[in-house]
């Protein structure tokens, strides 16, 4: 049996998987409902700048308390689990006063995590991946380095306001007495494996390329960032580790309180992000597309080119490869608005006009941005020809295809910037709202000219956590997790590329003048300072 604890910013859950796979348990603690006395708001507080968003800390280790108790409650059997890992929402971060190892080795059964931690955080109210505030320490730590993209040359990404380093660049800067007198600073995702190890966790190389800190080339603290944000930072983050490292058994305090077994392992945790590549099952060339209110893309890279748009971050299954991340804000709403105006409301309308339009849209094209796009950073509504020419609009049916073969259009560009390469292999994972919708999958597979699957990922952090600790336990001997997680359910086919007269493989090179157009318009846009 193996379990994961998934720390989100809204609640706590819980899985466990048995040998062959299934869910045996689940259950969860939602912050706002079930531990009101900390009254957040989504599980946060939000500062009356609106630029900070912090939790507490505290309310972290009461709900791992409340999700345990409900687990013996009702009767789960703690002493079959073998290994545990877990996931945290990436870039919070945790600060722990001098003098808490000890507390954190010594705890005592006389009474609960919470009580005994109370006075062990130097930041009570941790700051979290919502956090806008820090905008002077990245520009502070891209001139440092020698501009943003060297920044992400070294680390993955350019500076991102939300991201570690700049976080505690700015806890140092305003309160430099609590910076010294904390011994140590956890992601949320090392501070959970902390509590079930009973001693500081290390950082794994995959949360720990998303602070702005870490060589991913190298998978070390680099120098120049370090000391761009604040003094003795290097000691304070300890040494980062593999993903998949056992960090060592299970504290005694878990044992004796709850029955776990003195073998079970702890494999290092994650971040939200890279346990839900894991949970998606993931494999060398291979894309996931969340399409929800904001559009989300997970790859799996061999070499990544680190850009200014976009994340690349340490594959957290196999440490010789990498992940590139991409968020798109202009997702499900923008597909309803153009859903309204043009199809009267109906999706089933929106579906018969892609039906009734050509791949390629007869080199009509369009980008669409009713709030400012993150990538790339551009809002408004901009249509083209196609002669190439700037046009204030498009019959409906044109609208409803430049829409969607824009929006995956975008999508390719910018994974090909990161160093993407679509393979025979390739598969596109599609989860949420969108990935219902067939005729919007095949536009997907047509601009990607790879089959797309749909997989169910209602839980994927949590799921990839649990099939993480199951690799955790054999992958020093090379094994994969592909191999690990040979019986969960698999992906289900949805579409494949449409073929015609031309071969599949050349299907994709009629999109390619829309693509090298949309470059054009790209570039521009920024000669005339839109981008």
């Amino acid at each position: 049996m193996y379990e994961h604890e998934s720390l989100h910013y809204s609640c706590l859950k819980v899985i466990a998987v048995d040998e062959q796979l299934r869910v045996i348990y689940e259950d969860n603690v939602h912050f706002d409902k079930d531990l009101p006395e900390f009254k957040t708001q989504g599980g946060v507080y939000i500062h009356s700048d609106r630029l900070t968003v912090t939790s507490p800390v505290l309310m972290w280790v009461k709900a791992l308390d409340m999700i345990l108790e409900k687990m013996k409650s009702s009767g789960f059997n703690f002493s079959q689990v073998r290994a545990l890992s877990g996931a945290g929402q990436q870039h919070g971060s945790v600060y722990w006063k001098k003098g808490s190892i000890e507390i954190l080795k010594n705890l005592a059964l006389t009474n609960k995590e919470y009580c005994l931690l109370q006075a062990c955080f130097s930041v009570a109210n941790s700051p979290i991946w919502m956090d806008s505030s820090t905008a002077s320490q990245c520009s502070a730590l891209e001139k440092a380095v020698g501009g943003a993209q060297r920044l992400a040359s070294i680390t993955g990404s350019r500076a991102y306001e939300r991201f570690t380093g700049n976080q505690i660049a700015k806890i140092y800067s305003q309160n430099p007495e609590v910076y010294m007198q904390t011994e140590r600073i956890s992601l949320v995702s090392s501070f959970a494996a902390s509590l079930f190890l009973g001693a500081y966790a290390p950082i794994d190389y995959s949360d720990g390329s998303g602070m702005n800190l870490l060589q991913i080339w190298e998978k070390v603290w680099s120098a120049s960032c370090l000391d761009a944000c604040a003094p003795g930072l290097e000691e304070k983050l300890g040494c980062p580790v593999p993903s998949h490292s056992v960090l060592g058994p299970i504290c005694p305090y878990y044992s004796q309180r709850y029955g776990f077994s003195p073998d079970c392992k702890v494999v290092a945790f994650t971040g939200d992000n890279p346990a839900s590549l894991a949970g998606m099952r993931l494999q060398e060339g291979d894309i996931a597309i969340s399409l929800g209110t904001s559009d989300t893309l997970f790859l799996w890279i061999q070499e990544p080119t680190p850009a200014l748009e976009g994340h690349i971050l340490c594959n957290p299954v196999d440490s010789r490869t990498y992940m590139a991340l991409l968020c798109f804000k202009n997702g499900s709403l923008m597909r309803e608005r153009i859903r309204d105006d043009c199809a009267s409301g109906s999706w089933d309308e929106f579906s018969k006009a892609l039906s009734s339009t050509a791949a390629g849209n007869n080199g009509n094209l369009g980008f669409y941005f009713d709030v400012m796009e993150i990538t790339p950073e551009a809002v408004g509504i901009h249509r083209f020809n196609k002669d190439n020419q700037k046009v204030s609009g498009f019959p409906k049916e044109v609208e409803i295809r430049a829409l969607i073969e824009g929006q995956f259009m975008a999508k390719r560009i910018h994974a090909e910037k990161l160093g993407y390469k679509v393979m025979s292999r390739t598969r596109i994972l599609a989860t949420g709202g969108a990935s219902h919708n067939k005729k919007i999958l095949q536009v997907l597979s047509d601009v990607f000219n790879a089959p797309v699957y749909t997989i169910d990922t209602t839980n994927s952090a949590c799921l990839g956590s649990a099939y993480r600790a199951i690799h955790g336990l054999v992958a020093e001997t090379n094994v994969s997790l592909a191999d690990v997680v040979k019986l969960a359910p698999e992906p289900r086919l949805a579409v494949t590329p449409t073929t015609g007269a031309e071969e599949q493989s050349a299907l994709v090179s009629s999109f390619l003048p829309g693509i090298g157009r949309r470059q054009h318009v790209l570039d521009h846009w920024r000669e005339e300072n839109l981008l």
